[in-house]
């Protein structure tokens, strides 16, 4: 455990990069005079596997925005922004022609060029469902100089720039070459991006502890930051995962000072982080998480379709939601219940029913 006394600071967050970057700038002027501003975080899992290309683990697409970056990315209107690179379409919606912008840089010192990202994108094309619906519409894929990414589809796509610019697993993290020539079914040997971290290998204890390094040689967009677009303003010199399985015990680091933020607090524990005046608690994903649930229909008793709607009628989103949430500030009811056979449910109290249609805010927010 490690005392650093400065501000301390409690986000729920989705991504980690976007998550440090909104923390950092909430510290105060006293924490950035020391002499190496350090952000101790405890995450919402640790972490193990470190190739943001081989498992959709979300603390391993964490990791890999605070490393790596991409093309394209999206903002908090939804809408698709250049991140790596601009972008035009031609006329018959077929030639999509991709221009790196200055200043990028492996962590290694060399450029990144187009050709490091075809073959970045080919990865992931291979092994994310979304990239291989992608690779099934492209005619081809080039890079005719350094600079310019040139992907030429067999007909029109509506979903190019959505796909290279998703923001969740598996995102398309740009990669020098020879790491993203990686034979399939293998993890990449090192982590090498150009992202506004440098990964610290020396220091990294799988399941236990990550260390990230500013990259001084990022070159930030001018846009204001935005989700996973927009400019990446580093304002620490490094960021620690540390590992603490018993929430208790992270909570407990949280409040004496030991760490600085943690991601994923246990709702029946904000109460007493919200009573002490010295940290802050802050929503980032707006819209949480919905929960879910699915009867094994191929098995009894949930073969037969009249149980199954006897079951779906028997629930109750409050108790579920009062049991997996319990605080009110956190959850949302009156999403829509769909059953195997296609018959519609509201679950929850009918004055609850007319909101069916509106769950984005979360029907039981796990993780904020």
């Amino acid at each position: 455990m490690f005392h650093i006394p400065r501000w301390k600071g409690l986000t729920l967050a989705t991504s980690l990069a976007v998550s440090v970057l909104s923390l950092s700038t909430a510290l105060s002027t006293q924490a950035l005079a020391a002499a190496k501003k350090t952000i101790t975080a405890v995450m919402h899992s640790d972490l193990r596997v470190i190739d943001p290309g081989f498992t959709t683990a979300y603390i391993t697409r964490d990791h890999g925005y605070m490393v790596y970056d991409t093309l394209l990315a999206v903002d908090s209107n939804f809408k698709i922004q250049p991140q790596m690179a601009d972008w035009k379409v031609s006329d018959d919606k077929l030639t999509y022609t991709f221009t790196l912008r200055d200043g990028l840089k492996w962590h290694d010192g060399t450029p990144v060029t187009a050709e490091d990202c075809v073959a970045s994108l080919k990865r992931w094309g291979r092994n994310d469902g979304m990239g291989q619906k992608l690779m099934d519409f492209t005619a081809s894929l080039e890079a005719p100089d350094a600079k310019t990414i040139v992907l030429k589809l067999k007909e029109p796509y509506g979903l190019v720039l959505e796909s290279i610019g998703k923001p969740s697993s598996l995102v398309p993290f740009m990669m020098p070459k020879r790491l993203a020539e990686t034979p399939q079914g293998q993890q990449i040997p090192e982590q090498i991006g150009s992202g506004p971290f440098k990964f610290v290998k020396a220091e990294f204890q799988p399941g236990v502890k990550a260390v990230y390094e500013k990259n001084t040689d990022y070159v930030p967009r001018k846009e204001p930051a935005s989700w996973t677009s927009g400019g990446k303003v580093v304002k620490v010199d490094r960021v620690e995962w540390i590992t603490m399985a018993d929430a208790q015990t992270a909570v407990n680091a949280l409040q004496s000072g030991d760490i600085d933020f943690m991601e994923a607090p246990p709702y029946d524990l904000l109460p007493v982080l919200e009573a002490n005046p010295d940290l802050k608690i802050d929503v980032l994903n707006k819209f949480g998480f919905q929960t879910l649930g699915r009867m094994n229909f191929l098995n009894p008793p949930f073969d037969n379709v009249k149980v199954r709607r006897a079951a779906f009628l028997a629930l109750n989103q409050k108790d579920v939601l009062d049991a997996l949430v319990g605080n009110a500030k956190y959850l949302r009811r009156g999403v829509r219940l769909r059953h195997a056979a296609g018959d519609r449910y509201r679950c929850g109290d009918a004055d609850q029913g007319q909101r069916h249609g509106r769950g984005q805010e979360g029907a039981g927010r796990i993780r904020l």
